[in-house]
């Protein structure tokens, strides 16, 4: 039973390291030292795309359900929740472009917030 809720709550903060991964980004216009933590998931989020890497999360979930006596995920995270539930499996592609699209959005934006915000040479000169 503990462990069957506790493979429940890896299987949500799993999703929100997906959320943060997706808005991480714009968090940091707010909280600026945000960007360093996003910047590393951004890191694992392109990793994982590239290479057949395995998320530690994923392997948690696994242990986790199989010590409640449950099926481990036949395919990963990702596959199991979102792929064909939240947008169809050819999408897949398009998604993770998007998601890079947003995720440089976010960037870009926070270097022109700081760029604006902070004194130019001049300024910080007088």
């Amino acid at each position: 039973m503990v462990a069957r809720a506790f493979a429940e709550l890896v299987m949500v903060v799993h999703f929100a390291v997906l959320v943060f991964l997706v808005v991480g980004g714009f968090l940091a216009w707010r909280w600026p030292r945000v960007l360093y933590f996003h910047l590393a998931m951004a890191t694992w989020g392109l990793l994982i795309v590239l290479f057949p890497l395995a998320c530690p999360l994923t392997w948690l979930e696994n242990e986790l359900r199989a010590a409640s006596g449950q099926p481990r995920l036949v395919v990963g995270f990702i596959d199991t929740y979102i792929d064909g539930v939240l947008y169809p499996d050819s999408a897949a592609r398009l998604v993770q472009v998007l998601v890079a699209l947003v995720v440089v959005t976010s960037w870009t934006g926070y270097y022109l917030k700081r760029r604006e915000s902070s004194p130019t040479r001049t300024e910080a000169c007088r």
